[in-house]
């Protein structure tokens, strides 16, 4: 299981642990990354997915997952947000 964000692509950074001493060794600094169940309204299913605690506050500010991966660019969602996506994106096209 990947150390990475399924909405947002947030993943591992590198950095310094500075002692008081100005000490340097090298660190890593990891998402905060949280199991949830998101759901979709348009389609009336639940999603597990492996997210990030600033990407589950995103999705409640822009309401809800459907509005949420409607505006997420493709390049930055998993494999199985960009299905999730294009699967919400399919039941919506009738309607319109």
């Amino acid at each position: 299981m990947s150390r990475r964000c399924e909405l947002t692509g947030k993943g591992p950074m590198s950095g310094n642990n500075v002692s008081h001493a100005n000490n340097r060794t090298r660190r890593r600094f990891l998402p905060n990354l949280v199991d949830v169940t998101l759901s979709s309204e348009s389609l009336g299913q639940s999603y597990s997915l492996r997210v990030s605690a600033a990407a589950l506050r995103s999705v409640d500010h822009r309401g809800g997952l459907d509005a949420f991966l409607a505006k997420a660019k493709d390049d930055e969602l998993s494999a199985r947000a960009l299905k999730i996506k294009k699967d919400i994106a399919k039941a919506a096209q009738p309607a319109a």
